[in-house]
């Protein structure tokens, strides 16, 4: 089974949980022996794991036609694509794409990030989708996130294999209801146009089915897993005093960010011997660290910036607590990550991995109160912390990524029987 796949981000450089899950998934499906699976993403930085998986770099794909010669090509390819591949490649190109600006191969810049040109960015990338369904041998074409939708419809539409798209979130989630008009249309095309919809939760299924109008007959839900800590037990609590909570994530409205300010306010009402951790970047932070002072509070609260790889282990390790006060999290993986390190786990209702934990405490995401006498509970009583502790890590345990990509491959094979 050959799929291509269209995402966004890969570690080691991820912005969000999207590149995670998009690793773990395809991790997870490469363990079946028969998943071919070629995953393109705009910008690879070279680093990236291809044990599994063949990456493809947009910004290595000639979506224009320019003469070069071998010697050219490999020179200005090495490490990133051999010149067969190029020229095969080239090869593909059956649209005149002179309108968007490329280098000397006839490739396009990408910046590997959300620019402020995304939607421009998106449209490119749909470009280098045509060549590449015009050139490669598939069964089954696979897009992540609203970003690759429209990359995903052309290459349908060019190869006749047919579409799957896994909705990671929705602009319904990331925008608190003030939804983009723009990415929505995007949103709604790539779900009409998709033989199948693959969602991370119960929760996003029933956006998709309701906010979109999409047929529930197609739309299945694939729940997130975790990626194993292989050197877990190195992961050691430092001996102090005061007790650590932790807010990993950006600091955007779709996260609660203010909650979880305004319930450490609460508990701090009730106990000096607790510090706060907001770690992550975001539009919001700034507003965040005002109302800590406001609430007066700066004194017990921390703003380390964006943690990436063994900083966010190392982070986890340290903390007695994590929190998770999403307003809309269609899955939210790093709860189930701090588990693994023994970090009890609190998290809103509004999230989709709510759906598949058990050993995490759960409240709504407004109700700040509940979510300090939650905090207060962990990091007062031992006994708590233990049982939460340890149960919460043999549960995440058995939450593995192969079950879900088994999942997804029972998707292909209905959408390829539905063919047939």
């Amino acid at each position: 089974m050959k799929a291509l796949m269209f995402g966004w981000e890969f570690p080691p450089h991820i912005l969000g949980g999207l590149g995670t899950a998009s690793y773990g998934l395809t991790r997870g499906m490469a363990e079946q022996p028969d998943m071919d699976i070629t995953f393109v993403i705009p910008k690879p930085w070279g680093d990236e794991d291809q044990s599994f998986l063949k990456i493809i770099g947009a910004n290595s794909v000639p979506v224009v036609w320019k003469e070069n010669s071998y010697d050219y090509v490999r020179e200005r390819m090495a490490g990133k694509m051999s010149p067969e591949e190029y020229f095969h490649l080239r090869d593909g190109i059956h649209y005149d794409y002179r309108r968007i600006g490329t280098d000397e191969l006839g490739c396009i810049g990408f910046s590997g990030r959300y620019p402020d040109n995304l939607i421009e960015e998106i449209g490119n990338y749909e470009a280098v989708a045509s060549v590449l369904a015009h050139s490669l041998d598939f069964d089954i074409i696979h897009s992540h996130d609203w970003l690759t939708y429209p990359a995903g419809v052309f290459a349908k539409h060019i190869s006749g294999k047919p579409l799957v798209i896994h909705v990671h979130a929705t602009d319904f989630d990331r925008s608190r209801g003030n939804v983009n008009p723009t990415v929505f249309a995007i949103e709604k095309r790539g779900m009409e146009e998709a033989d199948h919809i693959m969602c991370v939760s119960h929760l996003t299924r029933r956006t998709v089915i309701e906010k979109y109008g999409i047929n529930p007959a197609k739309v299945s839900t694939v729940h997130n897993a975790v990626e194993p800590i292989p050197d877990v037990d190195s992961y050691t609590k430092t001996p102090r005093k005061d007790k650590v909570v932790t807010f990993l994530g950006r600091i955007t409205m779709q996260k609660g960010p203010e909650y979880f300010v305004e319930a450490a306010a609460r508990v701090l009402e009730k106990t000096d011997g607790v510090r706060f951790v907001m770690a992550g970047s975001g539009d919001m932070m700034n507003k965040r660290i005002d109302l800590a002072a406001k609430r007066g509070i700066a004194d017990r609260f921390h703003f380390p910036g964006f943690q990436r790889g063994r900083q966010v282990q190392e982070m986890l390790a340290e903390s007695d607590c994590y929190i998770m006060p999403s307003v809309s999290e269609p899955f939210g993986i790093s709860p189930l990550e701090a588990m693994q390190l023994g970090c009890p786990s609190i998290i809103s209702h509004q999230s989709g991995c709510a759906e598949i934990l058990d050993h995490a405490i759960k409240t709504d995401y407004w109700d700040i109160d509940a979510m300090a006498d939650a905090i207060y509970a962990i990091v007062k009583y031992p006994a708590m912390y233990k049982s939460l502790s340890e149960l919460g890590k043999e549960e995440v345990n058995n939450i593995k990524w192969y079950d879900a990509g088994l999942k997804v491959r029972a998707i292909y094979d209905l959408v390829l029987g539905q063919r047939h």
